[in-house]
């Protein structure tokens, strides 16, 4: 599906998600339209991390609409039986977690490969320029033979982010990329992901607490309270003129 800028990409409708007795997501609404980059923060529990696993079906909606590239479907206990709508809809969706989640037998290249091979079905030639192409994106052409014990932890997750680029999603999202890293890795991450953003136009759900990346980069913030957002506006909005004081307390603990 071709989508035009200004078109909404990814569409969140009245969505809830329980585990048990505990309702962690309750009745979020939102729109990411093409080219926006919007981040998500709020403490820890608050369902940042929960949001972006539904919109993938890595976790089941209790309830709520998803929509991603015009794949739209509805959360409930039907859902096991939408597999095939499910698996189209990731086919939109690039997906970088905290951990990096590397095939450890498998080298750069052959980590950023095996999507398109096998979810795809790209002939391997085809794959493989495609995976050097997005490899060099991310500052690691020179790393493509290299196995993942052998790269930092700052190498490791540009693979991870290669390998969702490889897939050529209409929207990354980044569920606390940088959360596993050591400080002095954290800004080659965030160098790879602001070149998405500003050079690429690429659309980004970001979940982070790195607010200097959020004031650079983000079209719009959202904050996450008690599983509702709270707060939603510019990072100038955000940031200056916020309207709750549950918002300036997490900005004035983490800034």
């Amino acid at each position: 599906m071709t989508l035009t800028a200004g078109e909404a990409v990814v569409r969140v409708e009245n969505l809830h998600k329980s585990f048990g007795d505990l309702e962690v997501l309750k009745g979020i609404d939102m729109e990411v339209d093409r080219g926006e980059v919007v981040v998500i923060f709020g403490r820890s529990g608050s369902g940042k991390s929960t949001l972006l696993r539904c919109i993938n079906f890595l976790e089941e909606p209790t309830m709520g609409t998803i929509e991603v590239s015009g794949q739209r479907i509805e959360g409930g206990h039907r859902i096991r039986s939408k597999r095939d709508q499910i698996r189209q809809l990731r086919m939109h969706c690039g997906m970088v977690f905290q951990q990096f989640n590397l095939f450890p037998h498998m080298t750069a290249l052959g980590n950023v490969m095996e999507g398109p091979v096998t979810v795809k079905g790209l002939q391997e030639d085809r794959a493989r320029r495609l995976a050097v192409e997005v490899l060099d994106r991310v500052g690691l052409a020179d790393k493509a033979e290299e196995y993942p014990i052998r790269l930092s932890g700052g190498q490791q997750q540009r693979v991870a982010i290669a390998r969702a680029l490889a897939m050529e999603p209409d929207v990354m999202l980044f569920d606390e990329p940088t959360s596993a890293l050591d400080p002095e890795l954290i800004g080659e991450v965030l160098g790879v992901m602001k070149a998405l953003a500003m050079e690429m136009h690429m659309t980004m759900m970001v979940v982070t607490h790195e607010m200097g990346f959020a004031r650079e980069v983000a079209s719009r913030m959202a904050f996450f309270h008690e599983g509702r957002i709270l707060e939603e506006g510019t990072p100038s909005q955000i940031f200056d003129s916020t309207q709750f004081s549950e918002t300036r307390r997490f900005l004035d603990a983490v800034l």
